[in-house]
């Protein structure tokens, strides 16, 4: 017998990720061996012979005082002199070991930062997501003097057209929702259980997404003016609700004001000459005309985040685009492809956020483990502390969705949950953005039903319509999907019209406008009664989680204070919620 589970407090103690400096015990568990080696490494590799008791064996390992990943495995020598390596299950998610014979996984502890804290508002939170351009219209005050742009009807579907400029379907038809249709709408979303609204790009731009920034200095005046984002904000704080805004710090646009390869903007522009305030912002391999670029698109030019300039354009105290936005009313950022964005760069901006307001967030798109991340050729550890408050937790979504449409077992779900609650600090974890929809994603019932349009034409995509049937089915699923969601640690989160019946596979037809007086009421009465409760409720926000899978089908989700929440602060003894949830 050999046995290490890094899923149970008896081989790990404390269980989880550890507090730089402080100590672990580590078991193991065999009646085989005659001695058994932990082998460490995070900078180096160490062996530290394991005390026997019995079938255990165990060593108080101390942790560095740094920040990081510490890997451990183990050596078990037999009595007949075999080597037995064992080591972590080869899927990366923890849990049982196995002995291995080529090669060797090993197990991961996450170092962080003593001081580490997160919001408290995020903690347990839910949080609706709104495509600023299709949520809801409503006049504004602003006016829009651009003549490249056009204009849709509510009920109109979206328009089929190649864009030669982003080398996707067309980005410049607009629906007209701007930020005081959400604020007309707020009242709706207090009583759906929303406590976070989570805006895509609203700053100026050619494209309705917007994550090809013209100005980050103003907001689009088909959204609105500067007065409509501080009502937004104002009326949201009113009703205990907070605005998070996208930040998209990777690249720009194009046709931007720091650009400007179309002169639309009377300030010269990258593109426009060497001798131009914003070139050293930006690598050009031949001028004008060959640039980097993000994966790619010509229409989004890569800027340099290692330029002290742009740094000090987004980061410095008195008008840096990272505080500004904070002191206007935002209560933080979610960072476009925050892995792409160099760790130096987001401790800057982690450190901006924070002076301005000290429980400013910083959420970002990390779409794999967040505790282990290679990107650029290095491991990236982005819950040490340092940098990101949390993540989107993509991970959880295909998890759960997966689960709930039959493709994996329930273990496969209990082992994600169970890994994440291993490598993530407390208050990472409970600040996670557990999503199910997205805009850059086919919509959830979609998912749920296998509907998500992969190698159909963009028309054939259009085109798709559920059955009576198939919808029952996808919004059985999602209902499912959303139990899930409001029993697990994080955030809950809904992505705009996936509590009204939206229905569509990938962009751009994941970003249908908001069907107002077409809505599956049932849909929406649900997610309203499972959002307040989970908001109602300390023990589901806060409490510490137990999760098992009882067969293939079924999961048992425990939440529970033993005179203590996951945070560490005192709570009612005996308080517990237990769901027993079938797909």
């Amino acid at each position: 017998m050999m046995l290490h589970n890094s899923h149970l407090p008896f081989f790990r103690s404390p269980a989880g990720p550890v507090a730089a400096g402080s100590t672990v015990v580590i078991r193991f568990l065999s009646d085989e061996a005659v001695s058994v080696v932990l082998r460490t490494w995070i900078h180096d590799e160490r062996a530290y012979p394991m005390l026997r008791d019995g079938d255990t064996w165990s060593y108080e390992l101390t942790l560095p005082d740094e920040t990081g990943l510490l890997w451990y495995d183990f050596i078990a020598y037999l009595p007949d002199g075999k080597i037995i390596k064992y080591g972590a299950p080869t899927d990366g998610l923890g849990g049982e070991g196995e002995i291995h014979r080529d090669g060797l996984h090993s197990f991961q502890i996450t170092i962080y930062n003593e001081s580490f804290h997160t919001p408290s508002f995020m903690h347990g939170a839910t949080i609706y997501q709104i495509f600023p351009d299709r949520f809801r219209k409503a006049p504004t005050k602003a006016v829009d003097k651009r003549d490249n742009r056009k204009y849709q009807q509510w009920d109109e579907d979206l328009m089929i057209k190649p864009d030669l400029k982003c080398m996707d379907n067309c980005v410049n038809n607009f629906y007209g929702g701007t930020l005081t249709g959400i604020t007309e709408k707020l009242d709706y979303l207090h009583d759906l259980g929303v406590e976070i609204l989570y805006l895509n790009p609203i700053f100026e731009a050619y494209s309705n997404h917007r994550y090809d920034t013209g100005d980050y200095t103003k907001i689009d005046p088909l959204l609105g003016t500067m007065e409509e984002f501080e009502e937004l904000c104002r009326k949201a704080d009113e009703l205990g609700m907070h605005v998070m805004l996208d930040g998209v710090f990777s690249h720009t646009g194009e046709d931007s004001i720091y650009f400007n390869d179309y002169g639309h903007y009377p300030e010269k522009g990258a593109s426009q000459g060497t001798d131009s305030k914003y070139y050293d912002w930006y690598t050009f391999e031949h001028f004008p005309d060959k640039y980097r670029c993000w994966w790619g698109f010509k229409n989004l030019p890569e800027v340099r985040k290692d330029n002290p300039e742009y740094q000090h354009f987004m980061f410095n105290d008195q008008d840096g685009i990272v505080p500004t936005w904070i002191r206007r009313g935002a209560c933080g950022w979610r960072l476009d492809v925050a892995d792409e964005l160099p760790m130096d760069f987001l401790r800057k901006l982690r450190q901006a956020a924070k002076k301005a307001k000290r429980d400013a967030v910083v959420l970002g798109e990390v779409w794999e483990d967040a505790s282990n991340k290679v990107a650029y050729g290095e491991m990236r550890c982005y819950c040490t502390g340092d940098t990101l408050d949390s993540v989107m937790n993509y991970p959880l979504r295909t998890a759960i969705l997966d689960f709930v449409s039959g493709k994996v077992p329930a273990e496969q779900l209990v082992r994600v949950v169970r890994h994440q609650a291993e490598v993530y600090p407390v208050q990472f974890l409970y600040s996670l953005m557990n999503l199910l929809g997205s805009h850059d994603r086919s919509r959830a019932l979609n998912a749920l039903i296998g509907k998500e349009g992969e190698g159909m034409t963009k028309a054939e995509q259009r085109a798709m319509r559920f059955t009576p049937d198939e919808y029952a089915l996808a919004a059985r699923r999602y209902r499912t999907c959303l139990d899930i969601l409001c029993a697990l640690p994080g955030c809950p989160t809904v992505y705009y019209g996936d509590e009204a019946g939206l229905t569509g596979t990938p962009d751009p037809f994941c970003r249908r406008p908001y069907p107002w007086g077409h809505e599956d009421t049932e849909l929406q009465k649900y997610v309203s009664a499972r959002l307040n409760h989970r908001r109602r409720s300390h023990v589901l926000r806060y409490g510490k989680c137990e999760i098992e899978a009882l067969d293939a089908d079924t999961v048992r989700i425990r939440r529970y204070f033993d005179g203590h929440d996951a945070l560490g602060r005192k709570a009612p003894a005996n308080t517990e919620e237990i769901f027993t949830i079938h797909r």
